[in-house]
């Protein structure tokens, strides 16, 4: 497998457009079951499912640039944990929303199951 590191993820290929209704706190949910990258670790590959909330201020995130920068982690090394917040960087960088969650649930691999949740901007512990 060729397996590359960050550089191989590339968040230029995220657009967005102008949000029509920026008085509209209206939330916004993606959903892919088709995410993929490589443990850095171990070489074997990730597959999980991807949810991103959002709620847009004045851009919204175009889906088939969303598809092709998801594209961009396939053969990236990158860990679970990393791989999540990542992608929510990227995100919030792309589009500025109002707020924005993210979930990153992988498949069971060598009998363990992890999902990764990452918000922004983040909540103060209480």
């Amino acid at each position: 497998m060729d397996q590359e590191g960050y550089e191989r993820i590339n968040p230029s290929l995220l657009d967005t457009f102008p949000y029509e209704y920026p008085g509209s706190d209206a939330a916004v949910e993606i959903a892919t079951d088709e995410f993929t990258a490589v443990c850095p670790w171990s070489g074997l590959p990730d597959f999980g499912r991807l949810t991103v909330r959002y709620v847009p201020r004045e851009r919204v995130l175009e889906l088939k640039s969303f598809k092709f920068y998801l594209h961009s982690y396939r053969n990236a090394g990158i860990y679970q944990e990393h791989a999540a917040n990542r992608i929510l960087a990227d995100l919030v960088a792309a589009t500025a929303p109002k707020w924005m969650e993210l979930v990153l649930d992988y498949n069971v691999r060598g009998g363990v199951h992890t999902t990764v949740r990452a918000r922004w901007p983040q909540e103060e512990a209480g």
